[in-house]
């Protein structure tokens, strides 16, 4: 059973700069593609970035490319998310979401966008950016 829990949250000023982690509890974890979702407030969880499982193929969101990094070190099975020249409009409740299989056709295929094709996810952690 896979776990994951995410940290790196907090208050920042626009233009600012947060890491968020997911740290991964389970096997296989260098198996996984692990993704980054978000919800704002009174919206729907919509897609940020996500990461094949080994890590030389990353995808993003057209909101968020250009300013957010997502990485992965397997041999700390953690998964991070930098934001860089954050805006108001980032603010958000950000989760983490594990796809077991991993399958670079499903990513390609843009299914990754979507929450059904994932099997785990973590409780999130808020970030909120200030005008």
């Amino acid at each position: 059973q896979v776990q994951l829990v995410e940290s790196g949250g907090g208050l920042v000023q626009a233009g600012g700069s947060l890491r968020l982690s997911c740290a991964a509890s389970g096997p296989l974890f260098s198996s996984y593609a692990i993704a980054w979702f978000r919800r704002a407030p009174g919206e729907v969880r919509e897609f940020a970035a996500a990461i094949s499982w080994s890590g030389d193929t990353p995808y993003y969101a057209d909101s968020v490319k250009g300013r957010f990094t997502i990485s992965r070190d397997n041999a700390k099975s953690t998964v991070f998310l930098q934001m860089d020249s954050l805006k108001p409009e980032d603010t958000a409740v950000y989760y983490c979401a594990a796809y077991l299989s991993g399958r670079r056709e499903e990513l390609d295929s843009g299914a990754l966008y979507h929450t059904a094709l994932y099997d785990a996810w973590g409780q999130g952690t808020q970030v909120t950016v200030s005008s």
